[in-house]
């Protein structure tokens, strides 16, 4: 199940529906009908708001992404789970190493399964990979590296080997209008600070803390800002970055006498 918003309706409704791989949205609602946009956006050509809720948001052909606010949410074994906490305090069971207390702003990644609960926030499930284990944050007040148009990022979850997904902070200063741009995947994430906008083709879709998002691959985009900065966790399900077996620090630093 997703929970989003289409452009029939927005911004004062909410609506829910299930989606089947590869195949247009189905209501589920009670509605009559789904609005033409809504199948548009399920069917990957929009920006998906998502509501913080319990359970399940949305299913894209494998890669899970939940949520759990009042509810605890169960995090699978033999899937990586990458989760942020967008509010309140909260308790992370490791299946392999005990519990953590983390608080909004906070990350984790863990591949072992187990369990969260308390506060809330997103967490997104990937099957078929071991990611590396880690808890970080909170978010700083902006990015180390530098983006476009003013913004700044930090890689906070690094690909362990090239390619593989990555989690990133992304701060967008106030009074930024965003160049639009797509990019070659898709991108989910939470809305942790701030407020702005999101601006499509379609639609324009207010950012609030709390909030997740999913931006299919293709999908024009930009943000803009007022007088409010946003900053946004961004995972990423795979990168052009990262270390290989021939170049990572560890081989490139090691100096062999002749």
């Amino acid at each position: 199940m997703f929970i989003c918003k289409a452009s029939g309706c927005w911004p004062t409704r909410w609506i829910s529906c299930g989606r089947t791989s590869r195949a247009p949205a189905r209501c589920t609602s009670g509605w009559r009908v789904c609005p033409e946009a809504m199948a548009d956006r399920a069917s990957g050509l929009g920006f998906v708001p998502l509501a913080i809720g319990s359970g399940l948001l949305l299913d894209l052909d494998g890669i899970q992404i939940g949520a759990w606010a009042e509810e605890p949410l169960p995090l699978p074994a033999g899937m990586t789970a990458y989760g942020m906490v967008t509010a309140g305090q909260a308790r992370l069971s490791d299946a392999e190493t005990g519990l953590f207390a983390l608080r909004a702003g906070m990350f984790f990644v863990v591949p072992d399964g187990g369990e969260i609960s308390g506060g809330g926030g997103l967490v997104i499930t990937l099957p078929g990979y071991r990611g590396l284990r880690q808890i970080g944050g909170p978010l700083e007040a902006a990015g180390r590296l530098r983006y476009i148009d003013g913004c700044s990022d930090t890689l906070l979850v690094c690909p362990p080997r090239l390619g593989e997904p990555c989690l990133n902070h992304l701060h967008i200063p106030p009074h930024t209008d965003q160049t639009p741009h797509t990019h070659p995947s898709v991108r989910v994430g939470v809305i942790l600070r701030g407020s702005g906008e999101c601006r499509t083709p379609d639609g324009v879709y207010p950012l609030r803390p709390g909030m997740g998002w999913y931006i299919p691959t293709g999908c024009l985009h930009s943000f803009f800002t007022e007088d409010d900065a946003l900053d946004v966790i961004a995972w990423h399900p795979d990168s052009d970055f990262g270390p290989r077996d021939d170049d990572h620090p560890m081989i490139n630093r090691t100096l062999i006498p002749r």
